[in-house]
């Protein structure tokens, strides 16, 4: 029998960085996962400064060399066009292949017990199965995805509020024309452009149905469309669910869940891996002075600001009327999208994000 103090299900970026931060406290830490590294995820590759400064936290400190920066976020349809730079410092588009090695490196040399290929064949109070070794644990965090196995085991598949879409992504070799995320709005569905080298992009689509793939919906986003001709892709198209996914609790006992696992906002916030990292400090914190609870708290606190971004996001893309009138509204008063966008990535203060929220509320009414 092994024993450890935290036992993490779920090898891709959320449990690395609980197990890092984890180890930062000085807790041993065992993770396991069926898959091999590097693993990947079909998403928008695209790091906000908040996910870089919690990531820095952790001990993995990323540069320009590892992906691509961006400035700043630029919607675009409907004729109108909105850009904003970040207040402080830039964000990165990283593959999302190279960020899991980085993380597995950074694991690696902190003394993380990283079982590659170990399936977790059953789960009881305080002990694992993991292929034929049973490992003894204090704490068990569940990071692994939104079909969490753990989840289910602890009692914590209940939800607050679930919806879902679909996103597809595929690479393109061709140089970056912005130094922005582009984000294309047509109805029902989105385009988001991320720069990731200087000769890749990630194009990622958001869809209400299934069988709405890239190609198929390409024509819909001319502009796009237009920089994408004659570029070469690069791998297959990936595919996975966004999730807009709040559970009434992420905490059971000695069991935390984290990442996708403990809940999701909508893949166009881009706030999905940024939640992830900021949900793993504050659980390190939690796991180090004994109070898990503490956590639940925690991960309610992080939730409040993407949640929102989420709630206004979806509401344009479900009425093509509020998308269209709130893009000329932002487009009429950028200064507006400057203040959300600094309040999105943590760098305004919440008096300045309610006049910012009332300006907008103004400006849809009288555009």
């Amino acid at each position: 029998m092994e024993t450890t103090d935290l036992f993490v299900v779920g090898g891709g970026p959320a449990g690395l960085a609980a197990a890092l931060g984890a180890r930062r406290k000085g807790l041993r830490v065992v993770v396991a996962d069926p898959a091999r590294p590097p693993i990947d995820k079909a998403c928008g590759e695209g790091l906000m400064p908040d996910a870089l400064d919690a990531l820095a936290r952790l001990g993995v400190n990323l540069s320009p060399d590892d992906g691509a920066v961006f400035r700043g976020i630029r919607f675009l349809g409907y004729g109108s066009a909105v850009e904003a730079r970040f207040p402080r410092q830039a964000g990165l588009g990283i593959r999302r292949t190279r960020l899991h090695e980085m993380l597995v490196e950074q694991s690696e040399s902190v003394g993380v017990d990283l079982r590659w290929g170990a399936a977790v064949s059953s789960i009881g109070d305080g002990c694992a199965s993991v292929g034929d070794r049973r490992i003894a644990y204090r704490y068990l965090v569940g990071a692994d995805g939104g079909n969490s196995l753990v989840r289910r085991w602890a009692g914590l598949d209940l939800f607050a509020r679930e919806g879902v879409r679909f996103g597809f992504r595929r690479h393109y070799r061709v140089k970056p024309w912005s130094e922005s995320v582009e984000v294309h709005w047509a109805p029902g569905c989105q385009i988001y452009v991320t720069p990731v080298a200087a000769d890749c992009v990630c194009v990622a689509l958001l869809v209400r149905r299934q069988e709405q793939r890239l190609d198929q919906m390409l024509h819909l986003f001319p502009e796009v469309q237009s920089r994408l001709a004659g570029a070469r892709p690069i791998g297959p198209e990936r595919g996975a669910t966004s999730a807009f996914r709040r559970l009434r609790r992420v905490v059971s006992g000695n069991v935390a869940l984290a990442g996708d696992a403990s809940g999701s906002v909508d893949a166009v916030t881009g706030e999905g891996l940024s939640l992830a990292f900021h949900q793993a400090l504050a659980l390190a914190d939690a796991l180090a002075c004994d109070r898990l609870r503490d956590y639940q708290q925690a991960h309610e606190r992080i939730r409040q600001g993407p949640d929102w971004m989420a709630s206004m996001l979806l509401l344009m893309d479900r009425s093509d009327w509020l998308g269209r009138r709130a893009l000329r509204a932002l487009a009429s008063s950028p200064e507006v999208f400057s203040s959300v966008l600094a309040a999105h990535v943590g760098e305004a203060s919440p008096a300045s994000f309610a006049g910012a929220l009332c300006s907008l509320g103004w400006s849809l009414l009288t555009v």
